[in-house]
């Protein structure tokens, strides 16, 4: 049966080809005759190949028509290319949906999924402490939007969050402006996420403290960067994004701000006074004549508008929306509770060399009133936040402002908790009493070192006797002491270190912290560390972190030989009967327990490392 049906299939086949065949031989055969034909007709002065190269007009069968082999090829046409990107503008344009905001202000996650400190203008460092500070300078921007424009704060930072997550809130999200802020260590970090938010159709926007002194460095190598604010960026935001939306802000303080900061300024360079100019455009762009941004003009290339002044009155600033950021996963050790801080003032009338803060903000100092800080504390009260840092360059530059301060904190008689830095030079004892008594609990000193010739070359320049005698006031106020130190500053040997080490265990501490001493770009210690070469070969930005490697090679001190003498420092100053018992101290709650034993565990596995 099976061979039988086998046979019957394979005889169908064969007829099926001899029919095929057949077609094909008869098809050959017309055409034949019609050139014979075609030759006989034209005279016996015709050879074969003209006969064979003619056109043959013959009608073929149905069978070769559909064979797409024999079909004539059609002559070459005018390339034209469909354009959709009129309909995608009309659909983005359209009415968008719920959940989306205008401009999305994003600390984005870290290189490395662990804690960074990246906040109001500092350095980015990865941190030991086990602090996640807020993201007030976010905030802030937030509030100088509002309420023209919708806006939201993600510190995903705080939130723990990683690039998938993140991706997947910008793709809810969608911004119309994503503005970040950048600094050395997380640059490419930072990038990634521009690239994210330009991949969805936003235009991209950096602030910070690297991209201020390295614009064009930074936007030229990452072509999805398209705007950075350069210095004090709060203005400068808001002329941006109404140039671009056409809108006009409501607030009075805002336009007078604005009107204030909007005339390019008169510096004076040795003898002369000097007005900066716009760069010429051969095309008015509409961000040409807005200071202090850094844009791309039609060509690509990258155009840097003259500075914009400095906000002349702080007071007018809008307040921070605190309440956009996660406050109750921001914390500092020691601390019970959510936390976040108030910007008292901007600017450090002290030169130090290597310090960050003066690329920002500079030397001019200006701070805020007694009553204006206090609303701000009064206002965080109602969200439910009593522990408070006081972020300045200089907490105590100025002793009045500091004493009115304190005062109007008494006389409201606001119940905070809180901190600030300072230096030992600009403290008296009276003066911290009474900060003892509106509630500061802990002061960050920047000591540095014990060496007062790596001091006066760095330009600190202050005597050993005023630290000591400045601790002494501060704990005697109550007030608890973190000492800050940085080890590799230029000048600085073997034996200098060991002398600060000597001096930070002599000095009333509760904590102390050693850095290595890092260039960052635009501060004059950056300029002395690239005119002596002391930048390690192949440096990447990634590693310019105080806190865990350095780029430095000095001729007396190696890049190991710093950080071995850092983790030497913090094992020394640690494992002592002094600081083991400031951290007993600090498991006297659930919440203090695990401050402290996320403190204790970081510095030592950072100590070990």
């Amino acid at each position: 049966m099976t061979d039988r049906l086998v046979k019957e299939n394979n005889k169908e086949t064969d007829t099926n080809a001899q029919k095929v065949a057949g077609g094909l031989e008869a098809q050959r055969a017309k055409v034949a005759e019609v050139r014979r034909r075609q030759g006989t007709a034209n005279g016996n002065g015709t050879t074969k190949e003209q006969i064979n190269n003619r056109p043959i007009n013959v009608e073929l069968s149905t069978d070769i028509q559909n064979n797409l082999g024999t079909r004539r090829i059609p002559p070459l046409r005018p390339s034209q290319f469909p354009d959709a990107g009129a309909s995608v503008q009309t659909l983005t344009s359209s009415t968008r949906p719920v959940g989306t905001v205008d401009v999305l202000l994003v600390n984005p996650p870290t290189p490395d999924g662990g804690i960074w400190i990246r906040s109001q203008h500092r350095v980015g460092r990865r941190s030991r402490e086990n602090m996640i500070w807020p993201q007030v300078s976010l905030a802030q921007l937030a509030a100088i939007l509002q309420p023209e424009y919708s806006v939201e704060v993600i510190d995903a930072n705080a939130l723990r969050m990683g690039w998938k997550e993140f991706e997947q809130l910008l793709e809810e999200k969608r911004p119309k402006f994503y503005l970040t802020q950048v600094t050395a260590p997380t640059l490419k970090n930072d990038m990634y996420g521009v690239f994210l938010a330009k991949a969805l159709g936003a235009k991209t926007i950096a602030f910070g403290t690297h991209v201020t002194p390295m614009t064009l460095e930074t936007m030229r190598p990452f072509p999805a960067l398209d705007f950075v604010l350069r210095g004090e960026p709060e203005m400068t935001i808001r002329e941006l994004i109404d140039r671009v939306e056409g809108k006009t802000p409501s607030n009075p303080k805002i336009v007078k701000m604005l009107r204030e900061t909007s005339q390019p300024q008169v510096r004076r360079i040795g003898m002369d006074h000097v007005t900066d100019e716009f760069p010429v455009q051969s095309n008015a762009s509409p961000y040409a004549s807005i200071l202090g941004l850094a844009w791309r003009n039609p060509a690509g290339e990258v155009i840097i508008n003259p500075d914009r002044p400095f906000i002349p009155d702080l007071n007018d600033l809008p307040m921070p929306l605190h309440e956009l950021l996660p406050l109750h996963k921001q914390h500092m050790p020691m601390m019970k509770g959510p936390f976040t801080f108030i910007v008292t003032s901007r600017g450090c009338p002290a030169g130090c060399k290597y310090c960050i803060k003066h690329v920002s903000y500079q030397n001019s100092v200006r701070v805020r009133s007694a009553e204006n800080m206090c609303d701000e504390l009064a206002y965080l009260a109602k969200l439910g936040v009593h522990n408070i840092h006081m972020y300045a360059d200089l907490f105590t530059v100025n002793r009045d402002h500091v004493i009115a301060f304190c005062e109007e904190i008494l006389r409201r008689d606001i119940k905070i908790k809180w901190t600030c830095n300072s230096r030992v030079d600009y403290v008296d004892e009276e003066m911290l009493t009474l900060m003892g008594k509106a509630g500061c609990w802990f002061i960050s000193w920047g000591i540095e070192s014990a060496n007062e010739m790596v001091l006066k070359r760095a330009r600190k320049g202050y005597k050993k006797e005023q630290a000591f005698k400045a601790l002494k006031w501060s704990k005697a106020a109550g007030i608890n002491n973190w000492g800050y130190f940085i080890i590799g500053l230029p000048g600085e040997t073997e034996e200098c270190i060991q002398e600060t080490i000597a001096y930070s265990k002599e000095l009333p501490l509760d904590i102390a912290l050693f850095h290595v001493a890092a260039p960052y770009p635009g501060t004059p210690f950056f300029y002395e560390v690239v005119e002596n070469n002391w930048f390690r070969p192949g440096t990447k930005w990634e590693e310019v972190d105080m806190d865990q490697s350095t780029v430095l090679d000095y001729e007396n001190l190696t890049a190991e030989q710093l950080e071995y003498w850092q983790k030497r420092a913090t094992r020394e100053w640690s494992l002592r009967p002094g600081p083991m018992w400031t951290f007993l101290k600090g498991l006297n709650s659930w919440q203090g327990a695990k401050s402290a034993i996320n403190v204790g565990w970081q510095m030592l596995k950072f100590a070990r490392a």
